[in-house]
């Protein structure tokens, strides 16, 4: 114990030495000889507090501390942590306990830290003097935080007895860490006042000070002293030009007179943290001066204007004589006029926010970079109305702040539920104490989009409603599209006109319709210094929620919940129908039906938004997100589809879209009966997917080094780009036909597996080449090589299979598409007999001179029209076989071609499986879609109906055919019943195409009505029409009560087939007359 308290000699003197050497470098000027002085003040400052605590257990100097400069602190001092000479250990434990159990207090360090205090920011002039408090020594300058400063402290060397540092992210290589000074300092060398004047100091109390802003005359060559009570400090504002705040002096009484005194001397701009209200203050040499864009005048401080504390002893009244004109009092803002009903209407829902002080402590961080926080656990704060940069480092869970003049909002609506506090220009953030707690851990897209939010705020003008909303949707966008669409500092960047915000761009359409842009700018001094007071704050209206960016995880659930919520079998059945079905065509009936879902059936909006991706394993368009993906299907407008390949990668934003649901059902209803019932669905599965027009839709470019995550090939295919520029060889090609994307068995290549292989989904595409291989010259592409004989026409069948498969939605007969494969050149790559080239027997049949197969890195790219040349087959409309033709019973054509539009769709029986068909294979039993189409022909009134049936191996049915759809139908195959009826099949020639969707409101037009008379004048084309007429003789009639289950005979209401089991005891009644 003894060893304890008495020190060793030698501790104690390294320690001296120690200081002394860390006193020469950082505190004494550069090359100057050891200052002895300096270094026994320093240590006799450090001894005082270290013995001011009572508990240093015999040693006389604190051995266990060491000093740090300001380049220490900054490049080794990587963690927060804080410092307390003058505190015991109980006194730190007592201190940390304040972080609560939710909180983690800051570590401490034993460092004695020693600097100048000042506000000029390193060797900089005096303009350059921004407000803000820095602590300096020889190896450095670093911002400090101080809550009651003393202006006679500035260029004093202090020791810093209890301090807080905080160091800058780890991911930021440009930020600076600050200091929370906790305590006073504690001046090295003794502060010298200025001595006071014998004479007391003239002075003119606010009310005078007032009344002279008004007098002509009385102003000139004069600066005036004013004394008076601290009623009110604005924010300090700080532009490009020039910052500044402003100060308002009132009298003794609370009803007295205010002077508002605007600073704005860069030197002056620190007493912003000296003031504080209740205090009273003398302020000299003021003058007076009309400040641009304000109505009247006001008082300012001069270059030689000092900020004094008002001891009354020390001043006397200046007595004016107030006689003579005065200026014109200013006039009265006008009403701005409204007449209207809707004025008067939005005026009754505009609410007045309340003007109030509070004090409070921060409990919580909900958005940093957009001045968002908890205080005592109830209220939200938004700092973003203020310029509170020097604030943001400091303001964390356990400080407490002072708001002055802060507006209350309450029931702003926008998704927030608490109240609102919000300061203006016009109030004031005091800091009144720091925080004990250790600051989260902020990574670094936490910690983007600042100048975006001050973007919303000061350029866009936005309400307080409106904003709070914008932040919310910021959050939800980032959640679905960072960091795998794009990076967090992309999305939240600050937008400008050659560079845009993508964030910015996808608020951009219901921001222009709440707060259209083009309003005028704030006026700082109009919003501090006009009274009555005026500012964005001020009133505000309830915001209901314009709308959501749900992740597309979520919209497929809510689409799927929604569409078995809205299933009923007795809807989709009505009673009078199904009381005569069958139990099979019941159930028939119900296995497959379909929900289309607007946006404005969701509450509120929905809005959709992800990157546009090709699918390489199914062939089709998606629309991607962090959550997932979701199918869609895209027209660019009216019957046209996509066919530009670049927007692959790029984001999409649409407002008008359906969000399609189809269910399948499998079930066993025994009757109508039992339709409430279910227990009889075995089994149920949704479809989801969207589909929407390009012309509806904002597309957003995404930087290229991002789409690598999004791009729908495996990383595995991708290949290093090498250096220099790329080498890429093409060839143009004009498409005549695509056939349909389904599964096809392809030969085994040699020295392949034995084993069988599986059919691969693939498609096939033929047309023919439009001039030679073309190579990269630059960012442009070089003339066609010859190749064989040009005057020949040369056919080509392009196979896309594997990955290649996702250039399906983009490809369409009369397009012309130039085919890029990268990498360095390579002889005869698309020619015939070249290394992509397969060579094969029906190519004669089909008569092309090639087949190639499209490999996988390989691109398609849809060619201008202004870079073609001779194509006289391009952009040619779709053939369409005449309506004769068929509807004709010819076989001699049996491929035919129209658009229609979808009457009904529904699920036929399986088909019997062929008779080689081993049994519990896939393909024992087979369903079968059926079409009932409306054909579309110009000349005729009534369109005719048609059956098209889609069987394997095109199952499940391409996206979109829906009833009320136009689709347009390629190379069907025609066939005739045995009832001497046309329908239609599918095979794989098949092209199809939606060419518009279904429209949103079903509203059926009411069928013709027509006389029996008409149908006598000519043969017409088979249509649908009501006619009214008398029946004059029946030849036969025939009812029937059969079982509802089996179809047997049912005498008396009961089943008469033997050893009947059937579930039901209903029976349906079946007429027909002739």
């Amino acid at each position: 114990m003894e060893a304890a308290t008495a020190p060793a000699p030698d501790s104690e003197q390294a320690w001296l030495e120690a200081a002394q050497t860390f006193i020469q470098e950082t505190l004494c000027p550069a090359g100057t000889e050891p200052d002895g002085q300096l270094t026994q003040l320093v240590i006799d400052c450090v001894k005082t507090i270290w013995l001011s605590q009572g508990k240093n257990q015999g040693f006389p100097l604190p051995l266990s501390y060491s000093f740090v400069s300001v380049q220490d602190l900054k490049t080794h001092q990587n963690l927060p942590c804080c410092s307390h000479l003058s505190w015991s250990s109980n006194a730190y434990q007592a201190w940390a306990q304040e972080a609560g159990p939710s909180g983690t207090p800051l570590p401490r360090e034993r460092l004695l830290l020693l600097g100048t205090l000042t506000d000029l920011s390193g060797d900089l002039e005096q303009e350059c003097r921004k407000g803000d408090l820095y602590v300096k020594d020889n190896t450095g300058v670093l911002g400090c935080e101080l809550i009651d400063l003393d202006l006679s402290w500035l260029g004093h060397l202090f020791l810093f007895p209890s301090w807080s540092y905080l160091p800058p992210p780890r991911w930021s290589s440009s930020g600076e860490g600050h200091l929370e000074l906790l305590s006073a300092p504690v001046p090295v060398l003794p502060l010298t006042s200025s001595p006071s004047s014998l004479s007391p100091l003239s002075v003119l109390y606010p009310e005078t000070a007032s009344r002279l802003l008004r007098h002509r005359g009385k102003l000139r060559g004069v600066q005036p002293n004013l004394a008076g009570k601290l009623v009110r400090v604005s924010a300090l504002v700080r532009s490009q030009k020039k910052a500044h705040f402003v100060l308002s002096l009132g009298g003794s009484s609370p009803a007295g007179s205010l002077v508002s005194v605007v600073v704005q001397i860069p030197a002056q701009l620190v007493w912003h943290r000296a003031l504080w209200p209740g205090r009273s203050y003398v302020l000299t040499a003021l003058r007076v001066v009309r400040i641009r864009g304000h109505c009247y005048r006001v008082w300012t401080t001069s270059p030689s204007s000092h900020l004094l504390p008002l001891r009354p002893e020390c001043v006397r009244e200046l007595e004016l004589e107030l006689d003579g004109p005065l200026l014109e009092a200013d006039p009265p803002p006008l009403p701005a006029p409204s007449s209207s009903q809707d004025g008067d209407r939005e005026a009754a829902l505009v609410r007045n926010s309340t003007l109030l002080s509070y004090t409070g402590k921060v409990t919580g961080v909900l958005s940093q970079p957009a001045g968002l926080y908890e205080v005592d656990g109830q209220l939200a704060l938004c700092l973003a109305y203020q310029q509170f940069h020097s604030l943001r480092k400091v303001v964390r869970p356990g400080v407490s702040l002072e708001l002055q003049d802060v507006h209350l909002l309450q029931s702003v609506g926008g998704g927030t539920r608490r109240p609102v506090l919000a300061p203006c220009l016009h109030g004031a953030i005091l800091l009144r104490g720091f925080s004990c707690q250790k600051p989260e851990t902020q990574s670094f897209h936490q910690a983007q989009g600042a100048s975006l939010y001050e973007q919303l705020v000061w350029e866009r003008q936005l309400g307080l409603p409106l904003y709070l909303w914008a932040t919310k949707a910021l959050e939800e966008l980032a959640c679905k599209l960072c960091p795998h669409v794009l990076r967090h500092h992309q999305l939240l960047q600050h937008s400008c006109p050659g560079n845009p915000s993508p964030g910015l761009q996808l608020l951009a359409p219901i921001l222009d319709v709440l707060a259209p842009p083009g309003s005028s700018r704030r006026n700082a001094h109009k919003e501090i210094l006009e009274d009555p007071h005026h500012c964005p704050l001020q009133k505000y209206t309830r915001l209901q929620t314009p709308c959501s960016f749900p992740t597309l995880a979520t919209l497929k659930d809510q689409g799927r919940c929604r569409a078995w919520a809205a299933f009923d079998a007795k809807t989709l059945l009505p009673l009078p129908e199904a009381s005569h079905l069958t139990s099979g065509q019941l159930n028939q009936r119900l296995s497959w039906s379909w929900l289309s879902l607007l946006p404005s059936t969701f509450h509120p909006p929905q809005i959709l938004i992800g990157l546009l991706a090709a699918s390489s394993h199914k062939g089709c368009l998606q629309l991607r997100d962090r959550s997932g993906s979701l199918p869609c299907l895209i027209l660019a407008k009216h019957s046209q589809p996509i066919s530009d390949s670049r927007l692959i990668g790029c984001l999409v934003r649409t407002e008008r879209f359906q969000l399609i649901i189809e269910r399948n059902v499998r079930s066993t209803f025994p009757s109508c009966k039992e339709l409430s019932m279910a227990g009889f669905i075995q089994k149920q599965q949704a479809r989801v997917y969207i589909q929407f027009f390009l012309a509806d839709a904002l597309i957003l470019p995404v930087p290229r080094p991002l789409l690598l995550s999004a791009a729908s090939l495996a990383p595995s295919q991708t290949e290093p780009a090498p250096e220099g520029p790329p080498t890429e060889q093409s060839r143009l090609f004009l498409l005549s036909h695509k056939e349909a994307l389904m599964k096809r068995n392809f030969g085994v290549p040699p020295g392949a597996s034995p084993e069988v292989p599986k059919p691969v989904l693939s498609f096939y595409v033929s047309g023919r080449w439009l001039g030679g291989t073309q190579r990269k010259e630059g960012t442009a592409w070089g003339p066609p090589e010859p190749e064989g004989d040009e005057s020949e026409d040369q056919k080509v069948l392009l196979v896309f299979r594997g990955s290649s498969i996702r250039w399906f939605e983009f490809l369409h007969p009369g397009r012309v598409y130039r085919l890029v494969a990268p990498g360095p050149p390579t002889p005869l790559l698309f020619a015939e007999g070249g290394p992509s080239c397969v060579p094969q027997r029906p190519l004669e049949l089909a008569g092309c001179t090639s087949c190639l197969t499209v490999r996988d890195e390989w691109t398609v790219e849809l060619e201008s029209s202004r870079d073609l040349p001779a194509a006289p087959d391009a952009n040619k409309a779709l053939p369409e076989t005449s309506l004769a033709d068929l509807l004709s019973g010819d076989h001699t054509n049996s491929l035919v071609s129209f658009s229609a539009e979808v009457l009904s769709r529904t699920l036929c029986e399986p088909f019997p499986a062929p008779f080689w068909t081993k049994p519990g294979t896939a393909r024992t039993s087979r369903g079968c879609v059926k079409l009932t189409v409306a054909v579309r022909v110009a000349d005729c009134q009534f369109p005719p109906h048609l059956d098209i049936y889609i069987k394997d191996p095109h199952l499940p049915p391409p996206l979109g055919l829906l009833p009320g759809a136009r689709v347009y139908f390629g190379q069907l195959e025609k066939k005739i019943s045995r009832s001497h009826n046309v329908y239609c099949c599918f095979r794989p020639s098949t092209y199809l195409q939606v060419l518009s969707f279904p429209p949103e409101t079903s509203i059926s037009a009411p069928l013709p009505r027509i006389f029996l008379a008409e149908l006598l004048q000519g043969s017409r084309a088979p249509f649908q029409a009501t006619a009214s007429c008398h029946i004059v003789s029946v030849f036969s009639l025939q009812l029937l009560w059969v079982c509802a289950h089996c179809t047997s005979l049912c005498p008396q209401g009961r089943c008469a087939r033997q050893g009947s089991t059937c579930p039901t005891q209903t029976s349906i009644i079946q007429a027909s007359v002739r």
